[in-house]
């Protein structure tokens, strides 16, 4: 047990401190609000595309994808959005927060800290594992993003007056719906076309693709033949997550927690411990009685998808598409120094029970 605890402590510390790092910067001044705000733009429109492009065509082979590992990843990420609809609509009847507590449940911050995380526990092979896993589920992240923030949208209460439904008589009713509450397809398929993460990865798969027709041609030439070029996306990715986190962390802030407790609590044990639980528990079942090929790279990999807190780009999402923006700054903070304590229990766990 003593192994397994220095085994998650090297694993998960070093994030951790960057985020701390992040928190102190800007309660000592020197990170202000205008840079936090710009570094957040530039993380998920820059750094984060360029670290998954990078990750997805660092994919050795489209013959070494585990398919069955991927299709677990993918099913499972399916099943938790559903289960959270149905869990969300029965909580609350806001839409503004429907959309945001929907999506806290699912997306995880796989980019920021999972990629990473997935590196550190089992080194190349849980690196290689997680971009590959990158590849199918941060796409889906969005895409399901983009969905749940279109169908649940709400207006957000001007300043000075409350939000629906509250301190009129009315509250725990939606609002009356009008013509734009209906599904608008063509936003939907807009918002997952212009979504960064999207492009990005999509745009290293085919990369990829190109790449194996090369290998299949007997061409030589590859992308990190154009030194220069490499060079610089790899400059550029390497920044991404210890920059990522010190804006994480300096974006940390404990207001509004004493309105918006309930839904905080609801969003954070259902992302921190439901969730995880769940997705590690049925990889383990699966492991055990299907499919034994599934090794430490793979839970290293699971770890990333389900156990870690709910992405930062949430929120800026959450703002952008008129969802209570608020609320999703909340739970990307909560989940975020939950995790620090759940997912060490996680790893400890596996690495007891001989998976690492």
């Amino acid at each position: 047990m003593t192994d397994a605890f220095i085994f998650a402590a090297n694993a998960i510390f070093p994030i951790i401190l960057m985020i701390v790092l992040g928190y102190l910067l800007k309660r000592s001044g020197m990170l202000t609000k205008n840079f936090l705000d710009v570094g957040n733009k530039l993380t998920f429109r820059v750094l984060i595309p360029a670290l998954l492009y990078y990750n997805v065509y660092g994919i050795g082979s489209l013959k070494e994808i585990n398919f069955t590992f991927v299709l677990y990843g993918v099913v499972a990420v399916l099943v938790i959005f559903f289960l959270a609809i149905a869990i969300t609509c029965a909580f609350t009847k806001d839409n503004a927060k429907r959309g945001v507590l929907i999506q806290a449940m699912f997306r995880s911050n796989y980019a920021i800290i999972g990629l990473p995380l997935a590196s550190s526990l089992f080194g190349e092979k849980g690196a290689a594992a997680a971009g590959i896993m990158s590849a199918f589920c941060v796409p889906l992240f969005n895409v399901l993003s983009v969905v749940a923030l279109t169908v649940f949208h709400g207006e957000k209460a001007q300043e000075g007056q409350p939000a629906h439904g509250a301190g009129n008589g009315t509250a725990g009713k939606s609002r009356t719906p009008h013509a734009k509450d209906k599904i608008d397809f063509k936003k939907i398929l807009a918002g997952i076309i212009k979504n960064p993460l999207i492009v990005a990865t999509l745009l290293g798969l085919v990369t990829l693709a190109i790449r194996e027709f090369f290998v299949y041609m007997g061409i030589g030439f590859r992308l990190a033949n154009i030194q220069f070029l490499y060079k610089s996306l790899e400059n550029v990715k390497s920044i991404c997550t210890p920059f990522a986190l010190i804006v994480l962390g300096g974006r940390f802030e404990f207001s509004a927690v004493s309105k918006l407790w309930k839904e905080i609590v609801f969003g954070t044990l259902i992302r921190t411990v439901a969730v995880p639980v769940l997705g590690l528990t049925t990889a383990y079942l699966i492991r055990n009685l299907v499919v034994p090929n599934f090794g430490g790279e793979h839970f290293a990999t699971f770890i990333g998808v389900f156990a870690t807190p709910v992405a930062v780009a949430s929120a800026i999402m959450a703002k952008e598409m008129d969802a209570d923006d608020e609320l999703a700054g909340q739970l990307v903070v909560w989940t975020s120094l939950i995790s620090t304590v759940t997912i060490f229990i996680y790893v400890t766990v596996l690495r007891a029970a001989g998976i690492f």
